[in-house]
């Protein structure tokens, strides 16, 4: 299957007024972004990572090296119309309702006024703003004009989703909420590409991940097998007191001749949170579960009479 995004060799080389090269941002890049999975692009800043999404998107030209995207260039219209794009920074007119928004987005691919029409209440109900779709945007916390960007990113149906930090500026429910979309959307058949400072955000949504330093790849691969330490192993046992696991440690490290270390397992900070927040309000859970919109499931990926809805599965 042809990968969803493909560079070889991708180089991007700045200049200045004379054309002398100043800054060589992205170098060497070789990169495959497989259909239907969660990528993370990740480094820190002026890593290279924003040039490379701007390569994709066709907003800039590659020095030197090729890019594929969708199986075609990606200053292709034809690859760009079936393109999503959330920015780092959602500029949106702040005059305008979510829904003026999304039908004004809408008229940009050229949907009929019916296609446009549906898909806005489909979105809105999504990203839960449909009681908020008439109120101008400027009015929004940055919380809820993330859900805007993120509803405007999927307007056209795209067959693949670049989201630049998609959790900014969300707190830890709705970014569980939206991580849980990711995971859905993925389901459904969309590729998506994703940077993040967030490091633990990656962690549970991405399939592999990239990480990128001074423009080049350091490393790359599934996220369990770049983490898994494979020369460590950890017993857990549940019902155990500290004196019940004192000789045991103290037997296993005799027989091993090195010290063995023990601990107590801890649940992540984020279950605890939401945990907590349920628990006070005397539910189950805090959550929502975005499902994507109907209009956004693949036909192979919808499920038939009788079957249950695309699952959003944990993100944690």
């Amino acid at each position: 299957m042809t990968p969803a995004i493909e560079t070889t060799g991708l180089r991007k080389v700045f200049r200045d007024f004379w054309r002398r090269p100043t800054v060589c941002a992205v170098d060497s890049l070789h990169l495959a972004v497989r259909t239907g999975e969660v990528f993370g692009l990740l480094g820190p800043n002026g890593s290279g990572k924003s040039t490379t999404i701007k390569m994709l998107l066709g907003l800039l030209r590659p020095t030197a090296g090729s890019i594929s995207v969708l199986g075609r260039p990606a200053a292709d219209i034809r690859a760009k119309a079936r393109i999503g794009y959330l920015p780092e920074n959602t500029h949106l007119h702040r005059f305008l309702t979510p829904r003026e928004t999304l039908l004004y987005y809408g008229s940009l691919f050229g949907l009929d006024r019916r296609t446009r029409r549906a898909r806005t209440d489909e979105l809105l109900e999504m990203v839960d703003l449909a009681g908020d779709a008439e109120r101008p945007i400027g009015g929004f916390s940055k919380g809820m004009a993330r859900r805007v960007g993120i509803a405007q990113a999927l307007v056209n149906a795209p067959d693949l989703l670049i989201l630049d930090e998609p959790t900014s500026g969300l707190d830890p429910v709705a970014c569980r909420e939206v991580k849980d979309l990711i995971r859905a959307l993925a389901a459904g058949g969309v590729t998506v590409l994703m940077t993040s400072h967030l490091l633990a955000d990656v962690e549970h949504v991405c399939d592999r991940i990239a990480i990128m330093h001074r423009g080049m790849v350091q490393a790359e691969g599934a996220v369990g097998d770049l983490l898994l330490r494979s020369d460590t192993i950890r017993f857990l046992v549940t019902g155990l007191s500290d004196a019940e696991a004192a000789p045991l440690r103290d037997e296993l490290a005799a027989r091993l001749g090195r010290k063995v270390v023990t601990d107590h397992p801890a649940v992540p900070l984020e279950a605890f949170f939401l945990d907590v927040l349920a628990r006070a309000a005397g539910k189950p859970t805090v959550l929502t579960h975005f499902q994507p919109a109907p209009f956004l499931v693949r036909a192979a990926h919808r499920p038939s009479a009788g079957a249950s809805s695309v699952n959003p599965g944990s993100a944690a």
